[in-house]
């Protein structure tokens, strides 16, 4: 991957070579200056933006864009960020037991399907549709059942990287559901580190 060096300055990331894609650099300078508008906003008249919202936010590809890399770290630090001023919103507004209902009731439904056994943790998808291989989801969440039963170290961002081999349909589990499980995850993980 070749970088321009003229292209790096007054650049908030380093971008890719001009015939090459990233991210769109408008799209993500728009998404960043909102978000930094809404942390710095000292009235709620800014359009609120989440963790959730960082988390979940994706840019369309572009030439000579912006390195995803770099811009996918910066995204990771600024959803912690959120995350943490979420949970000291809340427990500022209603208390530390309101904050420790919530990760408590998040935890519950988690460990409730991390306990199922391999294989039948998620959906099987009837069609011959994309789905996820089943023995490295398995995988993911016994470390997951580990993390959050038996205290062992696991950094948030192996769940946001994690990356599983494909299968077809009923071979593997249904994306979507594996998805939005791990999304559930980042979010516990990312308010309770």
């Amino acid at each position: 991957m070749t970088v321009d060096k003229q292209q790096r300055t007054n650049t908030p990331f380093a971008r890719v070579g001009r015939n090459e894609f990233g991210y769109s650099i408008k799209q993500v300078d728009h998404f960043l200056t909102r978000a930094h508008a809404f942390y710095t906003a000292e009235d709620s008249g800014q359009k609120t933006v989440t963790s959730h919202d960082v988390r979940t936010v994706s840019f369309d590809p572009a030439k000579g864009g912006y390195q995803a890399l770099a811009v996918d770290a910066a995204l990771d630090r600024l959803e912690d960020v959120f995350a943490q001023r979420e949970r000291d919103q809340l427990v500022s507004g209603q208390g530390e037991e309101a904050w420790l209902l919530q990760i408590g009731r998040i935890s519950s439904v988690l460990r409730a399907r991390l306990h199922r056994g391999d294989g039948e943790r998620f959906r099987r998808p009837k069609r011959r549709v994309r789905s996820y291989c089943v023995e490295e989801v398995d995988g993911l969440c016994r470390e997951l059942l580990a993390y959050f039963e038996e205290n062992k170290p696991m950094s948030v961002d192996i769940v946001r990287r994690a990356v599983f081999a494909p299968a077809v349909g009923a071979e593997g589990y249904e994306e979507s559901q594996v998805d939005a499980f791990l999304d559930r995850v980042v979010e516990l993980m990312a308010s309770i580190d």
